[in-house]
């Protein structure tokens, strides 16, 4: 079978018999399947529905929506049967199974200071299993000719200290303890109001030690981040050639931060003023509402290599995304339309199955990203507020 079709019919009752009975049971069974290379859409389908098991009992709003479709664990044979909460419920209920005082760290989404934030809470076991499914995909897709030498990672966001509700400065942090040189910083801060803006004396100060140390740098930050950044290199007639090997992470948008360039522009000045090929520049997709992201590209080293039109993202094996349409909730059609949904094994006490208010295309079991659906609310790590 297909490693992305999923299975149908019914669980035999030896399935029935390997359903977990705790979340520590499903966190070591979980960590298996992130770690090893043999990931088959069987386990995949067990883990997914004993997830939902867990999340069914313990998640007294989920259990409510579930009952009120007939949907139980009993019932649900499939993980694409298992009914997704929209990310808006996160902004009015708490959507989790942790006890209070089991709550160490919450994550927030981006958005206006007059909007309600979704609220991801997390303990010190699921921030462990996070880290554990960002750290293999992060490398992967920014880090893939690693020969085991770090880079300098110049992160244009305030650090977790500053932000300390943002799953994008939680993500970039244990990105710079695991593969981060000790030039790695953070040239970011925050302003009167909470937004997000760039250090321009500390983002000149490592690029400049980067390309006189001639260590590749990994320059990760929002889209908005880099506009900013980009227009002070100009308004000070500065470019930076960096090394051979450095790497650009882009994610989020600009709503209202910065002016807005489309992104085949927006990469253009990256080369431009950074000297980084657009062979070597990632985009992200994630939300604080999951714990896996996907990328659209892996960075590579290739004489005259040249991105496709179409910038088609992937998560990571134990994440599922299938677009479905607006109007009857089923998958569409390849090439066609809708809602990006996503199954995320890693959101274990929270919810594994998120219904985004983002459009994407269908390509295979991977999703072209389009943007926000009409009437939902502006989202982004631009707007993040500490």
């Amino acid at each position: 079978m297909a490693e992305n079709q999923p299975l149908r019919g019914e669980r035999t009752e030896q399935n029935r018999m390997t359903i977990t009975r705790s979340f520590g049971e499903y966190n070591s069974r979980l960590r298996e399947f992130i770690n090893t290379s043999h990931r088959g859409e069987a386990t995949f389908n067990e883990l997914a529905l004993a997830l939902f098991a867990l999340q069914f009992a313990h998640v007294e709003p989920y259990r409510r929506v579930c009952l009120s479709r007939h949907a139980t664990p009993d019932k649900v044979n499939c993980w694409t049967e298992i009914p997704p909460m929209p990310t808006t419920a996160f902004k009015e209920f708490e959507l989790t199974s942790l006890p209070v005082e089991e709550r160490v760290t919450i994550f927030h989404s981006s958005g206006t200071t007059r909007q309600r934030p979704s609220r991801q809470y997390h303990s010190v076991e699921s921030l462990a299993i996070y880290e554990a499914s960002l750290l293999p995909w992060f490398q992967a897709h920014l880090l893939p000719d690693d020969k085991g030498e770090k880079s300098a990672l110049i992160i244009l966001t305030p650090s977790p200290v500053l932000a300390p509700h943002s799953s994008l400065a939680h993500m970039f942090e244990t990105a710079r303890r695991s593969f981060g040189c000790q030039d790695s910083l953070f040239a970011g801060r925050t302003d009167a109001d909470g937004g997000w803006t760039v250090d321009y004396a500390a983002a000149f100060g490592a690029l400049r030690t980067a390309t006189e140390t001639r260590r590749p740098a990994v320059v990760l930050g929002t889209a908005f981040s880099f506009v900013q950044l980009l227009d002070c290199l100009a308004q000070n007639n500065l470019a930076f050639h960096l090394p051979a090997g450095s790497r650009v992470m882009e994610t989020g948008g600009y709503k209202g931060r910065s002016r807005s360039l489309p992104r085949a522009e927006l990469h253009a000045l990256i080369t431009r003023r950074l000297g980084i090929p657009s062979s070597w520049i990632v985009c992200e997709y994630g939300m604080s509402e999951l714990s896996s992201q996907a990328y659209d590209w892996k960075a590579r080293n290739a004489e005259g290599a040249t991105r496709n039109a179409a910038r088609v993202f992937r998560f990571p094996p134990w994440a599922r995304a299938r677009i479905v349409s607006t109007e009857t909730g089923l998958e569409v059609a390849e090439g066609e339309t809708g809602l990006i949904r996503v199954y995320d094994l890693a959101n274990v006490r929270s919810l594994m199955a998120v219904q985004t208010e983002d459009l994407g295309v269908r390509r295979g079991a991977a999703f072209e990203l389009i943007g926000r659906a009409a009437l939902a609310e502006p989202r982004g790590c631009s707007l993040m507020a500490g």
